[in-house]
This record gives C-alpha cells, sequence and structure tokens, in this order.
C-alpha cells in the first residue's frame, strides 16, 4: 500500500465505530472454556479480547507473541488483553495502539467475570463522550450453564434479565448431562430459554455450535455485504409469535415483550421527548429495546436506536431504509412490568390517543402531570 502524502497523514481521522460484544453469564457458568475454544478461532482475527484477569483463563499454551505488557496477540490473530482495573483505560489504551497502528483491531469481546448484569459495563462505555463514539455495541452473548442454569434463573432474578437481554444464548456443560434427571433439567432450561427470549439462537458450546462467527455480529449490520439488515436485527416476528402464543409460568409474567410499528413519521424532538420520558418512567424495567423509526424531517434517513436497560446508544442515521420496509418499528423487553405502558405512551405521542388517557396536548402542556409539562 502507497504511503499517504504527507499533507493528509497527520489528519487520519479515527474509522468507524469498533464493535464490542459483551460476554456474560453467571459464575461459573462456562464463560472460561467458551473463551478458550473462541480465541483459537480464526473469526477472531483483528478482535481484541478483554478479559478481567488472566490467572483465572488458561490461555498460557495459546499465547505466542507479547505485544505489550497487557496485549498478546493469539495465533489466531486476535489479541488479547487484561483489564487489572479499569475498562475506561483498557478501551483507551486499545484505541490508542489501533490509532498508531500498532494493534490491526476491528472487534472488542468484552468479558464480565461472574458480573450477572452487563448494563453497568455498557453504561461506562455509552456515557463516556470519547469511548461513545468509537464502539458501538454489536451484541450481548449469555452463557447459561445446562446442569445448573435452570436453578440459577429459578434463584437469580439477574439471571434471568440477563437470559432475557441476550442477543445470542450459549449452551455450556451439555456434556456433563450423563443422567436422565439431568437431560429433562436441560430440556426444560432449553423450553425456559426459548419462552424467555424467543429471539435469541441457543448455541450448544460441546457440540461445537457456539462458533465465533455465530456469536459476534449480531448487530444490525450485516458482516458480509456491511448493509443493516434491520429484519435480521429486530427480530420483531420471534417476539410477535411469542406474544401471541401467551404464556403464563411465573417469570414469563415477569418477563414480556412488544413490538410497535407504525407508517407515520416522527417530528424529532417528538421521538426524543417519547425516549427521555420513557426511559424516566420505565428506565430499570426495560431490559433491551431497539428500534428503527422513521422521523419526519428526514424521513429518508431512518434513525436507529439501541439500548440495554436504561443504557441508550446515542441514536444514529442510516444513509437510507436498508429495504422497502419504511415503517418506524421498535421492540421492547420488558421485566416487571405491563408493557401495554409503553404502547399507550406512544400512541399518545403520535396523538392517536385512546379512550380515557390524556391526549398527547394534555401529556405535554398539562403543568401538573407527574414529570412536568413540555417547560421543564
Amino acid at each position: 500500500m502507497p504511503d499517504e502524502p504527507i499533507a493528509t497523514s497527520h489528519a487520519r481521522r479515527p474509522g468507524p465505530p469498533l464493535p464490542l460484544t459483551v460476554l456474560t453469564g453467571f459464575l461459573g457458568a462456562g464463560k472460561t472454556s467458551l473463551l478458550n475454544r473462541l480465541l483459537k478461532d480464526p473469526a477472531l482475527a483483528g478482535t481484541a479480547v478483554l478479559i478481567n484477569e488472566f490467572g483465572e483463563i488458561g490461555l498460557d499454551h495459546l499465547l505466542v507473541e507479547k505485544i505489550s505488557d497487557d496485549l498478546v496477540l493469539l495465533p489466531s490473530g486476535c489479541v488479547c488483553c487484561t483489564m487489572r482495573g479499569d475498562l475506561i483505560d483498557a478501551l483507551e489504551r486499545l484505541l490508542r495502539d489501533l490509532d498508531n497502528r500498532r494493534a490491526n483491531l476491528t472487534r472488542v469481546v468484552l468479558e464480565t467475570t461472574g458480573l450477572a448484569d452487563p448494563a453497568p459495563v455498557l453504561h461506562t462505555v455509552m456515557v463516556h463522550p470519547y469511548l461513545v463514539m468509537r464502539y458501538r455495541l454489536d451484541g450481548v452473548v449469555t452463557v447459561v450453564d445446562a446442569v445448573n442454569g435452570l436453578a440459577t434463573i429459578e434463584q437469580h432474578p439477574e439471571a434471568m434479565k440477563q437470559a432475557a437481554a441476550a442477543d445470542r444464548l450459549a449452551l455450556a456443560k451439555t456434556d456433563l448431562l450423563d443422567t436422565p434427571e439431568r437431560r429433562e433439567t436441560a430440556d426444560a432450561l432449553r423450553a425456559r430459554l426459548k419462552r424467555l427470549n424467543p429471539a435469541a439462537p441457543i448455541l450448544d458450546i460441546a457440540a461445537g455450535e457456539a462458533t465465533a462467527a455465530r456469536l459476534i455480529n449480531c448487530g444490525l449490520y450485516d458482516p458480509d455485504s456491511k448493509v443493516p439488515d434491520v429484519r435480521r436485527w429486530l427480530a420483531e416476528e420471534a417476539y410477535a409469535a411469542a406474544d401471541a402464543h401467551g404464556h403464563h409460568h411465573h417469570d414469563e409474567e415477569r418477563i414480556r415483550s412488544l413490538t410497535l410499528a407504525t407508517e407515520r413519521a416522527l417530528p424529532a424532538a417528538t421521538f426524543d421527548m417519547f425516549l427521555d420520558l420513557l426511559r424516566g418512567m420505565h428506565g430499570p424495567n426495560l431490559l433491551r429495546v431497539k428500534g428503527i423509526i422513521k422521523i419526519a424531517e428526514s424521513p429518508d434517513e431512518p434513525v436507529v436506536i439501541h439500548g440495554v436497560q436504561h443504557v441508550f446508544h446515542p441514536p444514529t442515521s442510516l444513509p437510507a431504509w436498508p429495504d422497502d420496509d419504511r415503517r418506524t418499528r421498535l421492540v421492547f423487553i420488558t421485566c416487571d412490568m405491563d408493557p401495554r405502558a409503553i404502547r399507550e405512551l406512544f400512541d399518545a405521542f403520535l396523538g392517536t390517543g385512546s379512550i380515557d388517557r390524556p391526549d398527547r396536548a394534555a401529556l405535554l402542556d398539562n403543568p401538573l402531570v407527574p414529570f412536568g409539562g413540555a417547560d421543564r
């Protein structure tokens, strides 16, 4: 490749944001063995894998080349990096290495050791003014233990939320299902996961299904064509089908999904206010929000939103609609709330209004409404 002309070389701009995959799961779920497999996988070439502590993962036999104190280059072409402390430091250091051309990075996988809740990690990235420009959330991969997973979900609400918010579910320890009881429990676990999260594929690690290629690229962009694939990403049909079946298991009552769609374009300010109110009123109950929105001021450039719990990516606009479906479409996964509350809020903002509900003018102009009127 020819050298860049001197005039432009010092003004090199950062490339497109790096996709960030969060790998989560309960302590002892089997993330370590999954990571060991992934780190040998050539599909992760150009990936930086951030691990909380090296010690607990037996990577030594894989290590080939040390780039710096914290960075090692693995045979698969991915870079492994330990965070002995601050996530922000680690992410900034990776960007420096990338910008100084010390490392050739195309994505980051972040392993959150034993942490039930990916939101604090994502929050760190999303609220940081520089990191949020350089990283974009690709997806959440949750590792679930086939032997103990059902018990964990029943005992820990966090594990249930984690499974419901995932883009991919990786099933660990299926090779230990050596008794009929264990196999039965694992089948019940699969059924439970399907109800909690109808859109996420369940990949069996021991059977070799949880390959890097199937765990990464959960985001909006098709990895091959680099164009947005909204249908695959929103997976709204999966939620709609699950909704139609209506389940009445105690924790599926807690985790619910809702899909909204409209042909109408929303004024940007109206949509911002809808999002603000949604977060203000229901933030802790939103496990996942994804959507593509037709904005009145620029109907040909849809806006994409993506949130995990109360943490939202800044909305980004696409240069064009990816296919013929030009409707606003939103998918919500909620916990401990009736998702109809979101539908009513959305309808009020669209101005469709429903009987016995305040219309949009009343919501925005009434100084007595609980969240303050338009002029708060």
